[in-house]
């Protein structure tokens, strides 16, 4: 019998694979250029396009039930700030200055718990100058949460509770199918069954690759025996050869694989982490999570770091990577700076990409199946004759 949810009957329930048959309109260029068409000619369509609303109504109930305050902050900034990445750059002709798209509302959502209100978020758009695959689209939404008086400890017991309880909601169990290796492969099982499997980052790290990776990571001798190591084990990392973006290359080559069932990798080292506060038994690392699923990350979150002194000497670290050629690293923000001397409380910080998990429960493999209107580049005009 079709599943009915929300006035909506669904002849795909989500979380079960899908049909890719089923499509009328068989061409992608055509599917996502009239997506009207695509709609009125398909019913999957809608109905995946459907999942992703549920998706975020779900997630905005939970953290408004666990009285959280949606908040919206501004999409263009004098800094692009919150998040390692390279904006895209405007320019406002009346004021006759140059205006960064937003990467990330972090700084802006933690000023608001400065402000007073304790507990925030923000469900909106991101935009971020880089590559575009099956994962990845210039412009992408995320969830955001800053909750004062928790650390990241509460906030991974909190990511099994939306997660799993999505999951649930959604399909009537934890356990998904979703064809990982293609349409025309049998699709896996993804279990989100709480407990989330923890992974220490260098721990596992060096275990899994058998690395001894040097402990002072900030120093020359580590980051030479990783520009070593990743030519050893073949791992291949675009210049600037940073230790922090080696790291993660080899996070990328020997953890992210292992994580098909949701998996947080914890822990990361400060180098990694310019915003997030150091662990509290090891000064080299951080509080801080990444969720994987299926290898790719959804989540990351972790306790803020509220110290205006030592946050003022990471963007300054973070400045000296953006003068070896790293575009991607932090500026120093001083009006975030500004606002920490005021005191932001012991804090932890969440943020979830919604169109990957989107992609997840509708057992998409392009991100354009879950956005209504990706972005297209425009059709070449056909010779003249």
């Amino acid at each position: 019998m079709p599943r009915t949810a929300d006035h909506l009957t669904l002849n795909w329930v989500p979380g079960q694979p899908r049909n890719p048959e089923a499509y009328v309109l068989k061409d992608p260029e055509t599917r996502y250029r009239q997506r009207y068409l695509d709609m009125r000619l398909t019913v999957e369509v809608r109905q995946v396009l459907s999942a992703r609303v549920k998706i975020v109504d779900y997630i905005r109930s939970f953290l408004k039930n666990k009285k959280f305050e949606e908040f919206e902050t501004p999409m263009m900034n004098t800094n692009a700030g919150g998040a390692i990445a390279r904006p895209f750059v405007t320019h406002h002709n009346d004021l006759n200055m140059p205006l960064h798209m937003c990467i990330a509302p972090e700084l802006l959502l933690k000023q608001l718990v400065i402000g007073g209100d304790e507990r925030v978020f923000e469900i909106g758009r991101q935009f971020r100058n880089e590559g575009i695959d099956t994962t990845h689209n210039p412009e992408f939404t995320t969830c955001e949460f800053y909750m004062a008086l928790a650390d990241y400890y509460d906030l991974m017991e909190m990511t099994e509770d939306i997660l799993s309880g999505l999951v649930k909601e959604l399909t009537g169990g934890y356990k998904i199918k979703y064809h990982a290796n293609g349409y025309d492969k049998e699709p896996i099982e993804i279990d989100s069954t709480p407990p989330f499997r923890r992974i220490e980052m260098i721990g596992e790290l060096e275990k899994v690759a058998n690395l001894n990776i040097p402990k002072d990571l900030a120093s020359e001798e580590a980051n030479k025996y990783l520009v070593d190591a990743c030519a050893r084990v073949g791992v291949i990392s675009p210049p600037p050869f940073t230790t922090a973006r080696l790291l993660d290359k080899l996070v990328g080559e020997f953890l992210e694989e292992t994580c098909v069932n949701p998996t947080f990798i914890i822990n990361h080292p400060v180098i990694m982490s310019p915003l997030a506060k150091e662990h509290r038994s090891n000064s080299a690392l951080t509080e801080r999570f990444e969720l994987f699923i299926n290898k790719h990350e959804l989540c990351n979150a972790y306790t803020e770091l509220n110290n205006p002194v030592v946050q003022r000497q990471r963007f300054a670290d973070q400045l000296k990577d953006r003068q070896s050629e790293d575009d991607e690293a932090m500026v120093i923000d001083e009006i975030f700076c500004t606002a920490l001397k005021y005191g932001l409380p012991p804090t932890a910080g969440w943020g979830f990409g919604i169109d990957k998990l989107s992609m997840l429960l509708t057992d998409s493999l392009n991100i354009k199946e879950v956005i209504a209107f990706p972005l297209m580049k425009p059709q070449e005009k056909p010779a003249s004759a």
